[in-house]
């Protein structure tokens, strides 16, 4: 039997649901777990943790929205991951880690042989967490590390940590997605930002949605675009103090090096992650505006959040 996905949203969980739920993860039929938002005691998540541990075909774990909600959960999730083999995608997003939480959960992150995907987004942390968060981001010739990093809603980061992880990001020679919405970053931080988004021989999307952004970051993006050749493949720009005339000429020049690429015959293998981050203030519509070179970064970011459902289809 093919694996399949668990997906409970906002509900109490019965004692029976945990028990199926364990089952399922010790039977390695289940490939997703979702449980955003869901409430249950802790002995039940404890029985959970150590069902997954064990688990050899779970690849996405969606905790959303409060379920890691105390130190005794963060280590027992800790202590699960440093035991499992199989998870690639990490939802924690609305999580209350602090960076107390981050560092017990640290060593089972940076140890986790398959980790691809992690969401952090909104978590309460600050520049002790960044510190940790670069080691996931190895250099250059050093381990694997996250593909796809999401630390939206942070407002804790100060300047430093972004300053940090934009070294970090300049450096790794694997992040592809880098999702920052709706943190306090300025002008000054999206200057550091383009920097390495320059040096960057991976990056490919990059989610600066309500960041407080100006003309002046927007022009600094331009530059970097126009004269430097890089992996960029959509850029999010929304909800921030920008002309539309220079969101557009980013995403001309985004969309022109994107065609240049498949005449070459180059469009390249790009492997879509699943999702299931969170929008960190609104759900995104149709008046968001964004910057995508083609349409397959459209669907990746404008999906944000259904990775659930994208993930069941596939199992189809």
């Amino acid at each position: 039997m093919l694996p399949s996905s668990i997906q409970i949203s906002g509900e109490p969980l019965s004692g029976a649901e945990v028990r199926d739920i364990c089952r399922g993860l010790r039977d390695n039929a289940v490939r997703l777990l979702s449980l955003r938002g869901c409430r249950l005691c802790d002995r039940d998540f404890g029985r959970i943790c150590r069902a997954l541990a064990g688990a050899t075909s779970l690849a996405q774990l969606n905790l959303n929205l409060g379920v890691v909600s105390s130190p005794s959960r963060i280590k027992q999730l800790a202590e699960a991951l440093r035991t499992n083999r199989s998870i690639q995608s990490l939802f924690l997003h609305g999580s209350p880690l602090t960076d107390a939480g981050l560092a017990l959960l640290n060593p089972a992150l940076a140890l986790h042989p398959a980790l691809v995907a992690l969401d952090l987004g909104d978590c309460m942390l600050g520049d002790e967490a960044i510190n940790l968060i670069c080691g996931l981001l190895p250099p250059d010739g050093a381990k694997s590390g996250l593909k796809e990093l999401t630390l939206s809603a942070n407002p804790g980061i100060t300047p430093k940590g972004w300053s940090r992880l934009a070294i970090a990001v300049a450096h790794s020679s694997q992040v592809r997605v880098l999702n920052l919405d709706y943190n306090p970053l300025g002008d000054h931080v999206a200057g550091m930002l383009a920097v390495a988004v320059a040096s960057s021989r991976t990056l490919e999307v990059l989610d600066l949605e309500g960041t407080g952004l100006t003309n002046q970051s927007a022009q600094t993006l331009l530059d970097m675009v126009e004269n430097y050749p890089t992996a960029l493949r959509s850029l999010v720009l929304a909800e921030n103090s920008i002309s539309p005339e220079l969101q557009q000429q980013i995403c001309d020049l985004l969309s022109e090096g994107e065609e240049e690429e498949e005449v070459a015959g180059g469009t390249g293998n790009t492997q879509e992650w699943e999702r299931g981050r969170e929008p960190a203030v609104h759900q995104r519509g149709s008046s968001s505006w964004m910057c995508p070179s083609d349409p397959s970064s459209q669907m990746v970011l404008m999906t944000s959040g259904l990775g659930d459902s994208l993930l069941a289809e596939t199992e189809m």
